[in-house]
């Protein structure tokens, strides 16, 4: 037999509308051993809210989107991980959606969030901005928007982010502490945010240890770890002696490479990564990198979305920053030449 909350109201001998508020957390002004009574009834019977009934009275639907530009990433999955926990903590359900830096298929899935009708978007955009469909998707809907680990200059938009000038400079700084001077550097795509300030932070630690930018030892990356293979092929050749890599997936190719052309690391190669990906472990020898919590910028994305759900249309802008962590390990060392 199927319970109802009027089953519920009968036998807590309160109305409907109190075991309602209390569903919904709009308890407050109900004696707490009432709610306590109500709340031991609700779990004996496993009662589970009608969600689209709830819905057609809220307005809301207690689901979250959550677009990324590549699930493949180790760094995603974690991010992943870090949204759909805090997000079922809150009792909001999340629908994950991979563009793989198509248009079209933004198109589709910001069209999906209209048909579901979700309650606000977490957003990783995979482009040198937020994309017209996106912009133009906000504007006829006015959607709680979270900008995720990307941001876009001058956006009006919440977002959570790691100090990535400051990652930058540090990853930098510890290389030149171990007396590089010849620093080669594989960067993420030209037009994502986070490269470019990971790259401001870079020369920021030459320009102080007074090493002049030397571009010939600069090369684009792609995040994956066939282009890290492939500039770690070319700066290996223009014997740098330490590699900076955007990404630990980048820097994966750079092993690769260097065992290809018979560099040991650290010893004729110090590498240093960034994200701290799970699947360092089984670099050998294991990879010094930047921790950026991608777990953590995950629940601090919820948190913030979940703000503007239930705030004020109206309510500010609001960033928050993660202090990027130096996990020195096994790939770097100092520099004897």
């Amino acid at each position: 037999m199927t319970i109802t909350i009027k089953d519920i109201a009968k036998e807590a001998n309160v109305s409907i509308a109190t075991v309602s508020r209390v569903i919904n957390n709009k308890d407050e002004s109900i004696r707490k051993d009432t709610k306590e009574r109500i709340k031991t009834i609700i779990r004996k019977h496993n009662y589970q809210p009608n969600r689209i009934a709830r819905s057609m009275i809220t307005k809301k639907t207690a689901t979250l989107g959550l677009i990324i530009p590549d699930i493949q990433n180790p760094f995603f999955p974690e991010l992943v991980r870090g949204v759909e926990d805090f997000a079922n903590e809150n009792e909001y359900s999340v629908i994950l959606c991979n563009t793989d830096g198509d248009l079209n298929r933004e198109r589709k899935y910001l069209d999906l969030m209209k048909e579901k009708n979700v309650d606000g978007i977490i957003y990783t955009y995979a482009f040198a901005e937020l994309s017209k469909p996106l912009k133009g998707f906000l504007e006829e809907n006015n959607i709680p928007m979270v900008l995720l680990d990307r941001a876009e200059p001058n956006s009006k938009m919440s977002g959570v982010y790691v100090d990535n000038e400051k990652a930058g400079y540090m990853a930098t700084k510890h290389l030149i502490s171990l007396n590089h001077k010849k620093i080669g550097c594989i960067t993420g795509p030209e037009h994502i945010e986070n490269s470019k300030e990971r790259f401001s932070g870079y020369y920021q630690a030459l320009k102080e240890a007074n090493i002049p930018l030397d571009k010939e030892i600069i090369f684009t990356g792609d995040y994956q770890m066939k282009g890290g293979y492939k500039a770690a092929k070319g700066l290996i050749k223009k014997e740098v002696t330490a590699i900076f890599t955007f990404n630990d997936l980048m820097a994966f190719g750079v092993y690769q490479a260097a065992a290809e052309l018979g560099r040991k690391i650290p010893d004729d190669l110090s590498v240093i990564g960034f994200d701290n990906i799970k699947y360092n472990h089984l670099l050998v020898p294991k990879l010094t990198t930047i921790e950026q919590s991608s777990y953590k910028m995950g629940e601090n994305a919820v948190e913030l979305l979940l703000k503007q759900i239930k705030g004020t249309p109206e309510q500010e802008k609001e960033t928050i920053i993660i202090e990027p962590l130096l996990m020195i390990n096994e790939s770097t060392s100092q520099n004897k030449l």
